[in-house]
């Protein structure tokens, strides 16, 4: 559905509630994602007040079914059905909350101005936090894995296998960030990165989704893949996530 198609009516979507902010004394700014229109913002009025039933359901990370009026600026959501609570079990990890947080900052980042991959996108955020939510896997690795594949889904997929200059087949000793990857020894420019082979190893798991591969790092390898990860996210960002100072790391 495009957004001329259902301007001055109403539609459904669904949307997982990306943030939320006050507005007046009862009401509040809900930033949707919507898998068919990308980010969504819309009023939902009097949700402030104890009596409203919408309160609990228009949170950040729950996955909701709503309707929505078209306004010229902001829309107006009428109804919202709860689908998915995640929000419930983030809430009560403060390190899976955190890195639902940079999740949920980065997919608004993604997909506020690209309309190609808003499918795509969706799929990759609602995974990652349902990945979150059951828990089984360390959260700052779900996070990295979300932040590369969300990378690589918006266009700017990097390789930790082939050297992004020349194609030659690794294993390769260093990562050159700007570049988008790991580079051969002929290809290495000035400032690149050499972090350990175990690093690049599950650099290349996190974006393959091998969890095997990925379970088995210890904790300096994860905390330097994470560190790679953001600088990557940031680099194409053009900024810093904020939430990213946040995320507890075990």
């Amino acid at each position: 559905m495009s957004r001329s198609s259902f301007a001055a009516k109403s539609y459904r979507t669904r949307g997982i509630v990306l943030r939320t902010h006050k507005l007046g004394e009862a009401d509040r700014i809900i930033t949707l994602l919507s898998p068919e229109l990308g980010v969504v913002r819309a009023v939902a009025k009097g949700v402030r007040r104890t009596s409203s039933k919408l309160g609990a359901t228009l949170e950040p990370f729950m996955e909701v079914e709503a309707q929505i009026v078209a306004g010229r600026s902001l829309h107006t959501i009428l109804q919202a059905q709860l689908r998915h609570p995640y929000g419930q079990a983030l809430v009560a990890d403060y390190s899976a909350y955190t890195a639902g947080a940079a999740m949920l900052e980065t997919a608004e980042r993604l997909t506020d101005s690209e309309a190609d991959s808003i499918g795509a996108q969706y799929r990759l955020l609602h995974g990652a936090l349902a990945t979150l939510a059951r828990g089984g896997h360390e959260p700052g690795t779900v996070l990295d894995s979300y932040l590369l594949r969300a990378l690589a889904a918006a266009g700017w997929a990097p390789s930790f296998t082939h050297c992004v200059r020349c194609g030659a087949v690794g294993p390769h000793q260093a990562i050159n960030v700007p570049l988008g990857g790991v580079v051969c020894h002929d290809c290495r420019p000035a400032g690149s990165m050499s972090p350990s082979p175990a690093t690049i190893t599950l650099l290349a798991a996190l974006l393959e989704g091998a969890w095997e591969t990925v379970d088995a790092a210890d904790a300096p390898t994860r905390g330097q893949a994470g560190a790679i990860t953001a600088n990557y996210l940031q680099w194409h960002l053009e900024r810093a996530v904020k939430s990213l100072k946040l995320v507890e790391r075990q």
